[in-house]
């Protein structure tokens, strides 16, 4: 029989709990996974690996739409199969949930199949899980433990989120969509209305919209993207709207009326005047909570405030030998600050000379079509907390292989504080943005200064080029504009 004691047990095997216990094998403490359903958690097997599976359909689509743009010819009529674009997304996540579990077998980490609960500190009690876990392939790996009682020193929570739902306006899984649905229609609907603008409603709209759904979102803030800077939220809006998007902001879902295949919605804006609009289908974005019920943490006593779990900067509770990661733990409830959180706690309870985690320096992205990007302090945030700052920005139009690519749409925005040049935030809207945010990330982390940006050499031609202009604006020396 299986030894049931180990150094760390971490409960849900999501970004945050896997890589914790990866790291944690890698440090040489035997460690075990408790998941009740699949591995990878929501971003892996229904959040960002999926959606990114679809939107590179309706990138595809989307260019083949404009081939002549680029002096190509496609013969015939131009569709799409929603079966198929579905059906390579879910198998995108299957071989991801595969390698998940390859990973955790050949770093010698049990999994153990069902719903956990902390009885009491160094206890977890594993009973079978009411979700049907992804159960692994046949015969069992010699990793895979059954439901029982095991002990630990150290407990990891990072049991993730899942979608917020606001009283009236309750998913169904038909009419009215979460995530969940979404990613999986048997068909695309004519019309759609996506209730909230964060990462997940922009990017469900930006989808739907390319491949043929009229798309209303409604936004309860004064802007789109609420996270994002103003000037970058307003110009993925206008691109948003010239694509066809109707976007209305200030303006919450009031009332929704089922029909047998529609909704019909009232929404009513910040002056209490309304409207009513019918589609097929409703996306409910409007945020996601952690899943916290049912471990435990309340008859422990571990300190929980509006929803999340209390943690220092290393993912400690009040309570000794219990930490939480990832969303559990609060915003912003990203994958890889939920992975950078389980690194950081393993090597804390390892004992390693290790970095408290800074939000401040976490990026956040958005994969609509066009691609936000961002990290760090908005102009306004710069503003609020007394800074002196000099701005930089630089447009895609003044770069070379922006109109090469035929995207010559967007913005790349640097705030510098003015007393030492240390770099705040950087944002940008357009093409691939999320893919060169993470040169300014690492800036940031490395403390560089204005001079130092200023100094370093960008390859020509690259879309990478903005960065350095935006910075040599920020400090009157632009080049190409």
């Amino acid at each position: 029989m299986a030894d049931k004691s180990y150094d760390i047990i971490v409960i849900g095997g999501g970004p945050g709990g896997y890589v914790a216990a990866l790291r944690a094998a890698q440090l040489g403490l035997k460690t075990a996974v408790v998941e009740r359903e699949h591995l990878g958690g929501i971003c892996l097997n229904w959040g960002c690996i999926p959606t990114k599976a679809l939107l590179r359909s309706a990138e595809i689509f989307h260019y083949a739409n404009q081939a002549k743009d680029y002096g190509l010819v496609i013969e015939g009529k131009l569709g799409f199969d929603p079966g198929a674009i579905v059906k390579r997304s879910r198998a995108v996540s299957a071989q991801l949930n595969g390698g998940v579990g390859f990973l955790l077998k050949k770093n010698k980490v049990d999994v153990i199949w069902g719903e956990a609960a902390i009885s009491k500190p160094g206890e977890v009690t594993v009973t079978a899980s009411k979700k049907a876990p992804m159960q692994p392939q046949n015969p069992v790996p010699k990793n895979v433990l059954p439901p029982d009682l095991y002990k630990a020193a150290h407990i990891i929570v990072a049991t993730g989120a899942r979608p917020r739902v606001l009283p009236g306006l309750e998913p169904d899984g038909k009419l009215i969509w979460t995530y969940f649905e979404a990613m999986v229609p048997e068909a695309f609907p004519k019309s759609l209305i996506v209730m909230g603008s964060g990462a997940i409603g922009i990017e469900f709209a930006s989808f739907y919209k390319t491949m043929g759904t009229q798309v209303t979102v409604v936004e309860v803030l004064p802007q789109i993207l609420p996270v994002e800077d103003a000037e970058i939220a307003a110009l993925a809006r206008k691109r948003f709207e010239k694509e066809g998007i109707k976007i209305l902001t200030s303006t919450k879902v009031t009332k929704v009326e089922k029909k047998a295949n529609s909704i019909v919605a009232t929404v009513t804006d910040e002056k209490g005047a309304s409207q009513v609009i019918e589609a097929e289908r409703m996306i409910s974005a409007v945020g996601v909570v952690g899943n916290i019920e049912n471990l435990g943490l309340e008859a422990l006593g571990v300190a929980i405030d509006r929803g999340i779990i209390k943690t220092d900067g290393y993912g400690r509770t009040n309570v000794k030998g219990v930490y939480a990661i990832g969303d559990v733990a609060g915003p912003p409830m990203l994958a890889h600050k939920a992975e950078h959180e389980g690194v950081i706690c393993v090597e804390a309870i390892k004992g390693l000379p290790v970095h408290a985690l800074d939000k401040a320096m976490i990026p956040g992205c958005t994969y609509c079509q066009p691609q936000v990007a961002s990290v760090g302090l908005t102009e306004a945030k710069a503003k609020e907390a007394g800074f002196e700052i000099k701005v930089g920005r630089f447009p895609f139009i003044g770069n070379g292989k922006a109109i090469a690519l035929g995207e010559p749409d967007g913005l790349v925005k640097t705030i510098f504080d003015a007393k030492t040049g240390r770099l705040l935030g950087a944002h940008m809207v357009g093409a691939e943005v999320t893919e060169l945010i993470q040169g300014f990330v690492i800036a940031m982390n490395c403390e560089t200064t204005e001079e130092e940006l200023i100094q370093a050499v960008f390859p020509h031609p690259t879309l990478s080029e903005m960065m350095h202009e935006s910075v040599l604006d920020a400090y009157g020396r632009v080049l190409h504009t």
